[in-house]
Parts: structure tokens; C-alpha cells; sequence
């Protein structure tokens, strides 16, 4: 598990919006794009390492760092996940890609959401792995708990990046990751890690997945103990035609080598790029 080195990936400057981290696949002439957006606290390659190959056997990939993420964009304000999708939409613009199938894992599922709903145009189709269109508590964190999250997430501006790349080893559990994943893991922002965990807790989809008018897969991880599979069928069940691949796994199924996810996640891509 996650024992593969990450490829040669390169900067990209978005106008206006900052510089990024992408990773890019050419796959076979005129195949669907597929942009990656990953999870929470990793990176592209960290989270599609090991599905990437495989699938840019049949489409051509495009993975980002999501904003405050390894290299991806340093936001100057607060961490938003709408940021993310118009980042997303931006580097669309910026590689001449035309509507893409935006293929979201947990975090991600949030921003693939978001680009449909906000850049219809950029999006021919969804696949949805280990996420859901609810993820916090309900009744959501109380106003003073939230103001001092928000505090302590604007405190650590401050902080020297050294000691930010170990608070986030000490905090993600990285004692026993590969030395490749530990870096870029904790290249990340920390401010906006924290910030990212907040926006996520917030985030609601209802409104929007009853909307959604594109071919759309979701990958349900049914022993997640992370993105609760009763809440990623949810999702499912309220997006209007949407199929459902189950992969028997938990919420770590992307990056094991040999597990079921890699052929779930084929299979939706098929499904979702079949339909014109």
C-alpha cells in the first residue's frame, strides 16, 4: 500500500486564482478527460496513485492538488470548497479540455458537486467514490466551537512551515507511510487543513444532487468507517438516474494495490462515458 513513487508532475498558474500541482496522463486519442479531485489531507498522487495507470489506459487524467493540499494553491483568504471546483474549472479553461468527467473521492465527491453545480458547461459526468452529499454532524458545530476553530485555523498563519509540515506528521499518522507520502502530505497548508475540515463538516448537497443532470456513478465503499455507506447511498438514491458500483472495502480502498476498488471505479467511468 501506497508504496509507489509519485511521477513528474508540473506547476501550473491559473490566472488570478494562483499556482497548482497537476498530474497528467495523455491516455488514447480523443478519450473522455477525467479530472481527479482527491480526499481530504492528500494529495493527487497520494490519493490515484495507484488507479492512475489503469486508467489512463482508456482516458486521458488530469489530477490536482486541491487547493492548500501538497503544491496546490495558497489561498490568501479562508479555504473554500467552491474555490476548489472554480480551480477546477480554471485548469479545464487553461488545458484547452472540454466538458470533463469530474471524478471525485470523499473531499473530493464535495468538489465534483460543486464544479457540476457551478460550471454545468466544464461537466459531462460524475463518478462519486467514498463521499456523500451530507458529511457533518446535525445540528451542525455550535457558533462559539466553530469561532474558535476559526481562531486557531487564523493563528496558524504564523507558524514557520518546518513546524507546520511536523505538526501535520504528528497529526495525519504518517510514522509508518512511505518517506514519498509523509512529504507530500505534509507539504500541505496546515491552516487550511483545518480549515478544509471545517468547510466539509458544513457541507450539505441536498440542494443540489436532486439537480444534477448528468450520467453519474457513484463507488460506495460499504465497510467505510470514515463516509458513513449509509449516507453515500443517500447520496446515490437523490442524484436522478445515478448507478451504484459497491466496492466491499473501507475508506483507505483507493490505495490498496490488488483490492476491488480499481475495477468499480472502471466499470462507473464506463458507465458514466457510455451515454453521450
Amino acid at each position: 500500500m501506497l508504496g509507489a513513487q509519485p511521477p513528474g508532475g508540473r506547476e501550473v498558474v491559473l490566472p488570478g486564482r494562483g499556482t497548482t500541482w497537476m498530474v497528467e496522463a495523455g491516455g488514447p486519442q480523443g478519450a473522455p478527460t477525467l479530472l481527479l479531485f482527491h480526499g481530504w489531507s492528500a494529495t493527487a498522487w497520494v490519493n490515484w496513485h495507484v488507479v492512475l495507470p489503469d486508467l489512463a489506459r482508456r482516458y486521458r487524467v488530469v489530477a490536482m492538488d486541491v487547493r492548500g493540499h501538497g503544491r496546490g494553491i495558497r489561498p490568501r483568504g479562508p479555504f473554500r470548497l467552491a474555490d476548489c471546483a472554480d480551480d477546477g474549472a480554471a485548469l479545464c479553461h487553461h488545458l484547452g479540455v472540454g466538458a470533463v468527467v469530474a471524478v471525485g473521492y470523499s473531499m473530493g465527491g464535495a468538489i465534483a458537486q460543486l464544479m457540476w453545480h457551478r460550471h454545468r458547461h466544464r461537466v459531462r459526468g460524475l463518478v462519486l467514490c467514498s463521499t456523500a452529499g451530507l458529511f457533518g454532524r446535525r445540528p451542525p458545530v455550535p457558533p462559539p466551537v466553530k469561532a474558535a476553530m476559526v481562531g486557531m485555523a487564523q493563528g496558524l498563519r504564523a507558524l514557520p512551515r518546518p513546524l507546520q509540515a511536523e505538526v501535520i506528521k504528528r497529526a495525519l499518522g504518517n510514522r509508518d507511510r512511505p518517506p514519498w507520502v509523509v512529504e507530500e502530505r505534509s507539504a500541505s497548508d496546515l491552516r487550511c487543513l483545518v480549515e478544509a475540515a471545517m468547510e466539509l463538516n458544513g457541507f450539505d448537497g441536498a440542494g443540489v444532487l436532486r439537480l444534477i443532470d448528468v450520467p453519474t456513478a457513484v463507488v460506495k465503499t460499504t465497510a467505510d468507517g470514515v463516509v458513513d455507506p449509509a449516507r453515500q447511498q443517500a447520496m446515490a438514491d437523490a442524484i436522478p438516474g445515478a448507478v451504484v458500483m459497491e466496492v466491499d472495502g473501507g475508506h483507505d480502498a483507493c490505495v490498496v494495490p490488488g483490492g476491488p476498488f480499481l475495477g468499480a471505479l472502471l466499470a462507473a467511468c464506463e458507465a458514466v462515458t457510455a451515454t453521450p
